[in-house]
């Protein structure tokens, strides 16, 4: 059973490739010791997204956030670029594309996303987020 009280994790991410596996992991883990398994999968597949489109088209450092409040999971990833990410497509429409599928998942999977220009340390960036609610 989920918790009734709020809560929230920030993994500070490397630039490098291993950051998705150990994001997804970590994500995972989370969840589940809350006693949201029935959202992990999904969330799994979203938060490595957004954590491999921050590591895969920035240099610097990035952030995965995890919170959880009002039965709504809200998960983000902040990275040094602030420029906007690219509008995703509808799935359908990308058929066999080897690129662009990231966001076009989030869009169909999240029951809502956004993303929002940010500052953290000094850095500008930008938070790109999804939610999906516990019910």
């Amino acid at each position: 059973m989920p918790e009734n009280t709020a809560w929230e994790y920030t993994l500070y991410i490397p630039n490098e490739p291993r950051a998705v596996t150990v994001s997804r992991r970590t994500l995972r883990l989370i969840l589940t010791m809350h006693g949201l398994i029935r959202l992990v999968d999904t969330a799994e597949l979203l938060a490595a997204e957004l954590v491999a489109n921050a590591v895969r088209h920035t240099k610097g450092p990035a952030a995965l956030r995890i919170r959880w409040s009002a039965g709504v999971l809200r998960v983000g990833a902040w990275d040094t670029d602030p420029e906007p990410p690219e509008p995703p497509q509808e799935l359908a429409l990308l058929g066999e594309a080897e690129e662009g599928r990231g966001l076009a998942l989030v869009r169909a999977c999240a029951d809502l996303w956004g993303w929002q220009p940010l500052s953290r340390d000094g850095n500008r960036g930008k938070y790109v987020w999804f939610e999906l609610a516990a019910v």
